[in-house]
């Protein structure tokens, strides 16, 4: 089985299973470079996160080694929502005792039935990392269903192949910056707009 591992945080090189197949998981470089990023705003330590086609959940399990609070992870195939499961139980075993401990929630849906019905605190940080042949109208039809689940000031990072452009935004999101790591962009999608 592939493996990945987390970069930084409380449970920093700690090693996660990845699914045979069907995801494609985020590299450890570019994880880095975007908490990197996050980090410096200040915009994981106690936020509420939600991982979109969360594959091994390595993104969404990164901001929780970072100080996330609450981190939803959403994944339709039930092999792969059940690697999320114990990468989280390994991620939430790994932190400080005396420290509080972040909640994980794997949900193992598809990502717009779990939009439509989601009722939660407003998530302040969302990673979108969705097959890279998803078709822009369907990443469209996603984030639409996202913005009323975040908050104010959220960012959603969305995780697409570098040739295939920055996505089609529904209001209330509006492209802050598009950062390109070799064949992967992250585009960094702000709420409001």
């Amino acid at each position: 089985m592939a493996m990945t591992r987390i970069v930084s945080g409380f449970a920093g090189s700690l090693t996660l299973q990845v699914p045979k197949s069907g995801t494609r998981p985020t590299s450890d470089r570019v994880r880095e470079a975007v908490f990197s990023g996050l980090d410096a705003r200040d915009r994981v330590r106690g936020a509420h996160v939600l991982d979109l086609f969360a594959g091994s959940g390595a993104l969404g399990l990164e901001a929780a080694s970072r100080g996330a609070a609450h981190v939803v992870l959403v994944e339709k195939s039930a092999a792969a929502a059940a690697i999320c499961r114990r990468n989280a139980a390994a991620v939430v075993r790994a932190a400080p005792k005396d420290a509080r401990r972040p909640t994980v929630d794997v949900r193992a849906t598809a990502v717009l039935p779990y939009l439509a019905a989601a009722s939660s605190t407003p998530f302040d940080l969302v990673f979108v990392d969705p097959p890279y042949d998803l078709p822009d109208a369907e990443l469209r039809a996603v984030l639409t269903a996202l913005v009323p689940l975040l908050a104010e000031d959220a960012v959603v990072c969305v995780e697409r192949r570098t040739r295939d452009g920055a996505p089609t935004l529904p209001d209330g999101l509006e492209l802050d910056r598009t950062r390109s790591y070799g064949e992967t962009a992250v585009h960094y999608l702000s709420a409001g707009g």
